[in-house]
């Protein structure tokens, strides 16, 4: 694959630089521009015609709904990610309707950021799912990260993003859990690129933040039940078990 040339347009000159920093890894990517103004914004893009733009909503000039509908309307062959916390379906449909390829959830899971931007530079967009699932997926991120930022599991640390994907697979696959060591943990080990031990000490690290703050009533309450007292804290697949019912609960 050809190198793809990449736009980023963000509310704040800190995440552009955040995410241009880790596209200098991706020897299938290049960042050729940064904005966080959308008037600004579509000029550049306009000259640089890049083949990625990932945008936010909340803009400086142009917002982004405005910012989608003018590269489209200079039929640019552009494809349009929006990276956004607003993920209602109302926002969602709206975004997809204007011209937008795909919808990704704040905070940014990078890795599937980069492999939703390979499918569709290989032409390959036949993977995007139905209006219903598509929800359902971005709806399902949200809720999981709402769950871990409210009971003090900070969003910077590894175990973060590992126990985040833990419960994605433990609502899509609940057998999973019977098969923590075994399954979960080497397959979330290959996905960001690291050993299954080191994403079981990471999860357990994140689980231990979260008790360490004392927000015990808080974890009951968001759960549902009264599964904790004290100092005592669950295991890794316990957590994990606990959060991804509730997730097919609410689903239910």
């Amino acid at each position: 694959m050809n190198k793809q040339t990449v736009f980023l347009l963000q509310d704040t000159k800190e995440l552009n630089d955040e995410l241009s920093i880790k596209f200098v890894n991706e020897e299938n990517f290049e960042v050729v521009g940064c904005a966080t103004d959308g008037i600004s914004a579509i000029s550049v893009i306009a000259e640089k015609k890049p083949d990625f733009l990932i945008t936010g909503l909340v803009l400086a000039g142009y917002d982004g709904m405005s910012v989608i509908t003018r590269i489209k309307e200079m039929e640019l062959n552009t494809k349009i990610i929006v990276l956004s916390a607003m993920t209602s379906d109302e926002v969602v449909t709206k975004v997809i309707s204007a011209g937008a390829k795909y919808f990704m959830a704040k905070p940014c899971n990078f890795p599937a950021l980069i492999g939703i931007m390979k499918a569709f530079a290989n032409g390959k967009d036949n993977f995007k799912p139905n209006p219903t699932s598509y929800f359902h997926r971005i709806s399902l991120e949200e809720k999981i990260s709402k769950i871990f930022i409210n009971v003090g599991i900070p969003a910077h640390i590894k175990g973060y993003n590992f126990l985040r994907e833990g419960v994605k697979m433990a609502v899509e696959d609940p057998e999973i859990i019977n098969n923590i060591t075994k399954r979960l943990y080497p397959s979330i080990g290959e996905k960001y690129n690291t050993t299954a031990s080191k994403v079981e000490r990471a999860i357990r690290h994140a689980i231990e933040v979260a008790w360490n703050r004392g927000r015990i009533e808080t974890i009951n309450n968001i759960l549902g039940v009264r599964a904790y007292v004290g100092a005592e804290k669950p295991t890794n697949g316990e957590f994990i078990a606990l959060v991804a019912d509730k997730m097919l609960l609410e689903e239910a």
